[in-house]
């Protein structure tokens, strides 16, 4: 069994898309997913399974979350590794203290040809951004919320992404490493 991570993307938004994570536990457990773990209500999943392929297991919970809370959310499933990798890739470790500033965009897949110029001319002054594979990593020391990057940055890197900050990614993968440490 592997440890995987899943992100949902546009539950729990305003009243809108509402999916209980106690109801999202039990569509991935009658899946025959073990040790499914939730944090918050935004839909971080933690979780092991058989399966080998993460895109696979998006398409599996995508189809049971719809058939079952008729929602249809975008769901990135990353292997742990492959999340443990990307905190350990963080090039921004002074924004680490201010965990709200520093937020990760995980993709489905690799953005093929990013807008540099796009992304840059999208950037305040004050933002930072890298991007590390499939991981978009941004620091708003001003804030996420009156970020032009960070509300344009799925569509100019064109692949669909699911953004965390910090504090999020440390929990996620506190409850990841729990679980990957009794296999």
């Amino acid at each position: 069994m592997k440890t995987y991570i899943a992100l949902l993307r546009g539950i729990n938004v305003g009243g809108k898309n509402r999916l209980p994570m106690t109801d999202l536990v039990v569509v991935l457990e009658n899946l025959g997913l073990k040790e499914v773990q939730t944090y918050i209500q935004s839909g971080n999943v933690v979780f092991q399974s058989a399966e080998s392929k993460p895109r696979d297991l998006a398409q599996i919970i995508g189809d049971a979350v719809i058939k079952s809370c008729k929602v249809s959310p975008q769901i990135v499933v990353l292997p742990f590794n492959d999340f443990q990798d990307a905190v350990n890739a963080n090039p921004f470790h002074k924004a680490e203290n201010d965990p709200k500033t520093l937020h990760l965009f995980f993709g489905e897949s690799k953005p093929e040809n990013p807008d540099w110029h796009k992304l840059k001319l999208l950037k305040k002054n004050e933002e930072q951004f890298e991007l590390k594979g499939k991981v978009f990593y941004l620091h708003c020391p001003q804030g996420i919320g009156s970020s032009k990057l960070a509300a344009k940055v799925e569509k100019v890197l064109g692949v669909a992404m699911t953004a965390r900050n910090w504090r999020s990614v440390l929990a996620v993968l506190s409850l990841a490493s729990g679980i990957d440490s009794n296999k």
